[in-house]
């Protein structure tokens, strides 16, 4: 595990003390049982992005799938 300060001056103590916190969580995390699989969230939904069903490959998919603005 790296941790990387990017902006201040930590002093040791203060360095420690976020550094345990982190290794609590890691290990409480990964002493947990897994669970059921979490739903997927609206943004991730690939539906969302394609509403539409896309043309299906044909002679002429090309006049229906590009509109030059």
């Amino acid at each position: 595990m790296n941790i990387k300060v990017l902006r201040g001056n930590p002093t040791a103590e203060e360095l420690a003390a976020a550094l345990a916190v982190v290794r609590v969580r890691a290990a409480a995390e990964a002493a947990l049982p897994p669970g059921p699989p979490k739903p997927r969230d609206g943004w991730s939904d690939p539906s969302r992005i394609a509403r539409q069903r896309l043309p299906q490959p044909g002679p002429t998919t090309w006049a229906r799938i590009y509109w030059p603005g």
